[in-house]
């Protein structure tokens, strides 16, 4: 860490919505107080937060990250089947968007400003028939569509969005409007690695891969995304996974799981 802030002297974070307690059993399973009930999934405060590493200085510009669920135009939440909210409406009026955070970031870069939107969604399973995570992983990434209309500076949007827009149990309808919006722009990143380790029956383009998961649950997917916003001129992209047999796998470790199930997306770009 000493080494990345040497590089990277102006880190930024702030507290997150993961393991947050809700005081609401907000999976419906009877008890509370267990991570399914925390405003966004987490054992403990924190757990699962987000930082952004700059080599810039990084100012807060809007923190979104307490927004309410409900409060959110458009927005879709889980229902039991009868039609009455789920799992209460008292819990819904505590329930947030964010299951980690919506930062948008200013970074003021040597050649002008830049807007830096993050945030990082929860997986759209581990749910019933109520699809609550399902629905708030797609409400998550809709989030910043009236927000790219809002930005005056060059932007880039960033995250997790734990959603592919060929395969996978999330709403690609939800990823593939911003992987389409005419205001952004795709550099599709990609690797040998994910080509290599292309799933039975996928669906998508497996180079694009950028988490790497059992194949019968979820099997690998594009769930990681960089995207700027036209105002830039990419000049590369790719996923940081090597193929087996170069001898950066080795970074990996032997199972490719040394650094965990996502992979590292990067995107050069200029003015």
């Amino acid at each position: 860490m000493a080494d990345a802030l040497g590089t990277y002297p102006y880190p930024f974070t702030a507290a997150p919505n993961a393991g947050v307690p809700s005081g609401h059993d907000l999976d419906a399973n009877g008890r509370l107080g267990e991570a399914r009930d925390a405003l966004g999934y987490g054992r403990f405060t924190g757990d699962g937060g987000m930082a952004i590493l700059s080599r810039f200085p990084v100012t807060l510009s809007e923190d979104h990250t307490n927004t309410l669920w409900r409060d959110v135009p458009g927005a879709t939440l889980p229902q039991w089947p009868d039609g009455t909210p789920f799992p209460t409406a008292e819990a819904q009026s505590v329930m947030r968007l964010s299951s980690a955070a919506h930062w948008e970031l200013r970074i003021d870069a040597p050649d002008g400003p830049l807007t830096l939107m993050a945030w990082s969604a929860t997986p759209p399973v581990f749910d019933g028939e109520e699809d609550a995570n399902g629905l708030r992983s797609r409400d998550e990434a809709l989030f910043w569509l009236p927000r790219i209309a809002l930005q005056e500076n060059p932007f880039i949007l960033i995250g997790n969005a734990n959603l592919d827009p060929a395969d996978g149990d999330g709403d690609r309808e939800a990823i593939a409007a911003l992987l389409s919006h005419p205001d952004l722009q795709d550099p599709l990143p990609s690797s040998l690695g994910g080509a290599a380790a292309a799933d039975p029956d996928q669906q998508g383009d497996p180079a694009l891969d950028t988490a790497d998961w059992p194949d019968d649950a979820p099997g690998n997917l594009r769930v990681s995304y960089v995207l700027p916003s036209t105002h830039w001129t990419v000049t590369g992209s790719g996923v940081f996974w090597p193929a087996p047999e170069s001898t950066e796998a080795a970074l990996l470790g032997s199972d490719g799981l040394a650094a965990g199930q996502h992979r590292l997306v990067w995107v050069d770009v200029r003015r």
